[in-house]
């Protein structure tokens, strides 16, 4: 089945390249005003080879010119109003490490709130004068002196040498450096800090701004925790709350996996959560819950929803709960009754990154496509009306050829539909054969979406001249949970058949020289790459970017033991068949086609040895290869300019060997 969207192009305009994809706005967290007139958010302009500065804007909330409310060359970010909507609070690495400052809506310079000396990774206003602040703090620092002695500490560790008595070592792209975030209650005017998490263990376990909120009257707070031992096998966070004059925390969550984001009703008489039922489980459901302050009870409002929960907001009246919803390509907004019911759609798109006004009349969301990167949208919440508050890039992208991509659906695996993204060619002409480019997303837990990425554009491949063929196989969110689930133990079984069905079906349209055949994917994708290297022989040439190989010697280097353990039913010790059958290292001699291996440095989710084994063995038999590193990147590359070097290189590869 096709559904055919809307082609949206310049005739004869130029093809859109990587530098020009850099070239563009990025527009990121809108909040919506108490009154609802305004929307704020922040706006990050890269020149390359020159800087990357991030400001903050506001914007009438029905649409218009916006203004600039910051210029510093450093990043301002994470604006947030306070309660009565005459200032606004927002980090700023102006000073060094970022820390909070005010700013009066009427004018006027921002004022420093904040000295702590390993700056504030997110905040929330705690009621009028005060703010929670997640920064770093050494768990044998407590009292009143904990930020000063958190500094001593710090300093005291030169990295000349690390010492660790238990897991993690290191964490996405950091090693563990002996420190722990807290959330810290901070008064405004006077800049005193005050530690309400004291301890061994992260508040919340990941950082995240979304994982930790505080009561409406501003005297109790709500905040994630793992208290497991081992955090590296465990993904049980816990819900807790404590009084903002201190004291001991309470547990008032249960659930075996991850629960988080806690947001208090207006009423403050709920908190809403997310709750995952399965541990060690990082892609299980996420549930909406909901935790009566009064009496204890938790309710499950999503059992029967077979969609996972996002992000989430109360309404005015605290009788309905609004939630984005990972539902097949797209993130709507629906709306739940706190009391029991069924899902309602209130609005359709990918929608991220919500917020309402306080009088409950309007959500604010960043809205983006596969076309084009997000802006700024209102929600009526009463008729699902969308209105686009800003055009960060029109003027932009109008300059070049954009190819809205298709959704199609084929039969995969045991005849499952599958969906997948087909983007044209730029200068798109019928008549001609073009060279396919099958992508593979990462994850396996994951999707591709009707949303804008920097990473693996499709515009920036169809711009090269690819036809590109983006599939959703086995493993991909927003499907069913069951969808989901028929990737673990699996992971070179129906999703690979997934993607060759998928790419049987993309070879055979017209317009596809079947003959030119090539494929790339990153993190699973990369993966997946390897393990067809040594499965098929159709494909041209590949590109496999921090992909796992060797999955016996990945479970005992990536830092989240749980994922391997979900994966594959434990460590390698206890089934180590279950890592060789679909291990791309147990049968690379089978893998002939040229391939480019890219890995970073700073991967340690899949760490960099998987792709010099990888590479190791092409060159040792003579197969076609090239290796590319980026020394200061993890598992993507982020720096702009290392980006567009890593589009040269990839695109460079994919046209060698598909003329």
């Amino acid at each position: 089945m096709l559904h055919l969207a809307t082609l949206v192009f310049t005739l004869g305009a130029p093809a859109f390249t990587a530098k020009d994809m850099h070239s563009l706005k990025r527009l990121a967290d809108p909040q919506m005003s108490p009154d609802g007139r305004w929307v704020l958010y922040q706006q990050t302009t890269i020149e390359l080879g020159k800087s990357r500065n991030t400001d903050l804007f506001l914007v009438p909330s029905g649409g218009g010119t916006p203004r600039a409310l910051t210029s510093s060359p450093k990043a301002d970010a994470q604006g947030r109003f306070s309660p009565d909507g005459k200032q606004i609070a927002f980090l700023s690495s102006r000073d060094g490490a970022p820390q909070i400052f005010l700013l009066d809506l009427d004018g006027g310079e921002p004022r420093r709130v904040t000295n702590l000396s390993q700056g504030v990774a997110s905040f929330k206003w705690a009621g009028p004068g005060r703010f929670l602040a997640i920064t770093d703090v050494h768990p044998s620092c407590v009292g009143a002196d904990f930020d000063a002695c958190t500094k001593k500490k710090a300093a005291e560790n030169d990295g000349s040498v690390r010492v660790y008595d238990k897991l993690f070592v290191r964490h996405w792209d950091t090693w563990e450096d002996g420190l722990r975030s807290h959330a810290v209650l901070i008064d405004a005017k006077t800049g005193a800090a005050t530690d309400l998490t004291p301890g061994d263990a992260d508040v919340p376990p990941y950082a995240g701004p979304g994982d930790y909120d505080v009561s409406p009257d501003g005297a109790e707070i709500a905040f994630g925790r793992n208290d497991d031992k081992d955090e590296s096998s465990s993904t049980n966070a816990d819900l807790f709350v404590v009084s903002t004059a201190g004291g001991t925390a309470k547990k008032i969550s249960n659930s075996p996996g991850f629960d988080g984001l806690p947001v208090y009703s207006p009423d403050g008489s709920m908190i809403a959560y997310h709750a995952q039922m399965r541990a060690g489980f990082e892609a299980d459901r996420f549930r909406l819950m909901v935790y009566d302050r009064k009496t204890g009870a938790v309710r499950n409002l999503t059992e029967a929803f077979d969609r996972n929960i996002d992000e989430i907001a109360w309404s005015k009246d605290s009788k309905t709960i609004y939630a984005t919803v990972t539902d097949g390509t797209q993130s709507p907004l629906y709306a739940i009754p706190a009391a029991g019911g069924a899902p309602k759609k209130v609005a359709d798109g990918h929608l991220t990154q919500l917020s309402l006004s306080a009088d409950g009349a309007k959500a604010v969301a960043a809205q983006d496509s596969l076309l084009k990167p997000a802006d700024a949208v209102t929600v009526d919440l009463a008729t699902g009306k969308i209105t686009r508050v800003t055009q960060v890039n029109d003027v932009a992208l109008a300059g070049f050829e954009l190819r809205a991509p298709e959704s199609v659906t084929y039969a995969g695996a045991l005849g499952k539909p599958v969906q997948a993204w087909i983007t044209k060619p730029a200068n798109f002409d019928p008549a001609k054969k073009y060279p396919l480019l099958v992508v593979v997303h990462g994850g396996p837990q994951s999707v591709f979406g009707d949303s804008w990425s920097f990473r693996w554009n499709a515009q920036v491949f169809a711009g090269a001249g690819f036809v590109v063929f983006m599939p959703n196989p086995r493993g991909s969110l927003g499907f069913g949970q069951a969808f989901t689930d028929d990737v673990t133990k699996d992971w070179g079984g129906k999703a690979y058949e997934d993607v060759m069905k998928g790419t049987d079906y993309a070879a055979a349209l017209p317009y596809v020289d079947k003959d030119r055949v090539l494929a790339a994917g990153a993190s699973y994708g990369g993966y997946m790459i390897n393990w067809m290297c040594t499965q098929t022989k159709r494909f041209k040439a590949f590109v496999s970017h921090d992909g796992v190989y060797n999955l016996e010697s990945m479970a005992g280097s990536t830092e989240e033991q749980w994922f391997t353990d979900w994966e594959f039913g434990g460590p390698p010790w206890k089934d180590r068949a279950q890592y060789e059958k679909f291990s791309p290292s147990r049968f690379v001699a089978q893998c002939t086609t040229p391939t480019l291996v890219i890995h970073n440095d700073r991967d340690y989710r899949v760490p960099i040895e998987q792709g010099l084994q990888f590479f190791t063995a092409l060159q040792r038999q003579g197969v076609p290869s090239r290796l590319v590193m980026f020394p200061e990147e993890n598992h993507w590359v982020l720096k702009a300019e290392n980006s567009v070097r890593w589009y040269d290189e990839v695109l460079g590869w994919l046209k060698k060997w598909a003329n």
